[in-house]
């Protein structure tokens, strides 16, 4: 049985800068208080440093191929107990993302979600809601 209270770190990869993913997961999981865990779908994925411009999948890579990133991905969204979305600066809208907030609410799992009050692409009524 876990003790640690499991924050899953959701957010845009497609499109964005390695540490562009990264960098802000990386200051939540520091900031975080003892007995809460950040839990970041680019954990494992330090075969990405130094890319600019992040894929939507790579197949050479089983962690990063369309089906391990679905798989791990919603199996995370699954086993956490809340889910912190970061949509700040968000430059095209994240069907990823989206999909992470589709899965907290169909797992029951609580979503605190970040973004701009005015002119985020995700501006919409199904994510303010959810």
């Amino acid at each position: 049985m876990r003790n640690d209270f499991i924050v899953y770190l959701a957010g845009p990869i497609s499109g964005c800068s390695y540490d562009g993913c990264t960098d802000w997961r990386e200051y939540v999981m520091r900031a975080l208080p003892d007995g809460i865990t950040g839990l970041s779908p680019m954990r494992s994925k330090q075969y990405l440093i130094g890319e600019t411009t992040v894929a939507d999948q790579y197949d050479a890579k089983v962690l990063s191929t369309q089906r391990g990133i679905f798989a791990r991905d919603s199996w995370d969204c699954r086993r956490c107990d809340a889910i912190l979305v970061n949509l700040l600066g968000a430059e095209k809208v994240s069907i990823g993302t989206v999909m992470e907030i589709a899965w907290a609410h169909a797992f029951n799992k609580p979503v605190v979600l970040v973004m701009e009050e005015e002119d985020n692409l995700h501006e919409h009524s199904m994510l303010r809601e959810a």
